[in-house]
């Protein structure tokens, strides 16, 4: 019968799907492994700068773990991705009982697949709602005002199209504050808030240019929402950087967690930190590294060679992003973005004042 045709034909196109998912998983597995060896390598150099192998083992065994359980959800496969999980939807359920959130008239959220339910969240609470344009490749972030744009279209409005159509691009100059910020994790320790992304280092220049415009300061919760799965004990705060963003509360399916806070946040960009690789691939960066060097009449630190890690494969096409680069890193040492008194001006008073 036609309908047993379609039955088949329709079971055989699951079937290939999950043969491509498998292939594709099994080639993330082998980028996952070339890159986490060329890292121990550049390590056992000394040449790693701020890209220690010992984070992307975390990673590899979280991508693997929400993989192999089926905890993962499209974009498949997770590996170089800030992962979409079973049970997404219901973290952003938890985000919306947090009184930080009810208050926030702004909320920056990370563009990804799993924080979408987050993003919709927002607009339906009738927030201003802030998403960085994804790698930050064409410019810096996107304002969604939920009150010009329809009700029925909020959906699509979250998605990355969505956020091209309806956002509106602004610049560094913005006079905005945000209320909260809401990012994705690749791991996060419950016990300290220090967190792994994918590797790549956006929430962290996010965050940083967004301290630099005085959007945020010391006190702006950070909200980071995964799977239960993605809690972890193991990551050493004592190797954590500069840069890195610890978060003050988490959420998952099943649980929201308030982290008691110990740890630093970053005060603005650190040019030291900054590899010429990942400065070279986004240009509101070197607009905002250009115009300081303007402002202060002399040329910014420069951080080591970095090699950039494989970013995930979209729409059937592979990237491997295999940065060459033979990094003199001088060790894992905490810094400042810059001496205080020659950027007072584009710091927070918080950070002037050495918190």
């Amino acid at each position: 019968s036609s309908s047993g045709g379609s039955c088949a034909s329709a079971a055989m196109a699951r079937h290939e799907s999950e043969e491509e998912r498998l292939r594709n998983d099994g080639a993330a597995r082998d980028r996952m492994a070339e890159h986490m060896r060329a890292v121990e390598e550049a390590e056992a150099r000394g040449e790693t700068g701020d890209r220690g192998a010992w984070k992307w083992a975390i990673r590899k065994r979280i991508w693997d773990h929400m993989e192999a359980e089926n905890i993962a959800a499209d974009p498949r496969p997770v590996h170089h991705r800030i992962p979409n999980f079973v049970g997404a939807e219901l973290t952003a359920r938890q985000v919306e009982k947090l009184p930080e959130f009810q208050r926030a008239k702004w909320v920056k959220v990370n563009p990804d697949r799993p924080q979408a339910p987050v993003r919709l969240a927002t607009l339906k609470a009738g927030k201003m709602l802030l998403v960085p344009q994804p790698r930050l490749r064409t410019g810096f972030f996107s304002v969604l005002d939920p009150a010009k744009i329809d009700a029925s279209k909020y959906n699509f409005a979250v998605t990355q199209a969505g956020v091209v159509q309806f956002g509106e691009p602004i610049e560094l100059d913005a006079k905005i504050k945000v209320d909260l910020i809401v990012i994705g994790s690749v791991a996060v320790d419950q016990a300290t808030g220090c967190r792994l992304g994918k590797g790549e280092g956006f929430a962290e220049l996010e965050y940083g240019m967004l301290r630099v415009m005085e959007a945020i300061d010391d006190e702006t919760p950070v909200v980071t929402c995964i799977h239960d799965c993605q809690l972890v004990d193991d990551i050493p705060t004592e190797r954590m950087l500069c840069h890195d963003v610890p978060v003050d509360i988490i959420c998952t399916p099943t649980r929201t967690i308030r982290v008691e806070r110990s740890l630093p946040k970053p005060t603005g960009i650190y040019w030291d930190k900054l590899s010429p690789q990942k400065l070279g691939s986004i240009r509101i960066l070197q607009k905002l590294k250009a115009k300081l060097e303007a402002e202060l009449g002399e040329k910014l630190p420069s951080g080591p060679d970095e090699i950039l890690p494989p970013t995930a494969a979209r729409k059937g096409k592979g990237k491997d992003g295999k940065g060459k680069g033979k990094a003199k890193g001088k060790g894992h040492e905490r810094s400042r973005p810059l001496p205080r008194r020659r950027l007072a001006a584009h710091l927070p008073e918080r950070a002037r004042d050495g918190g």
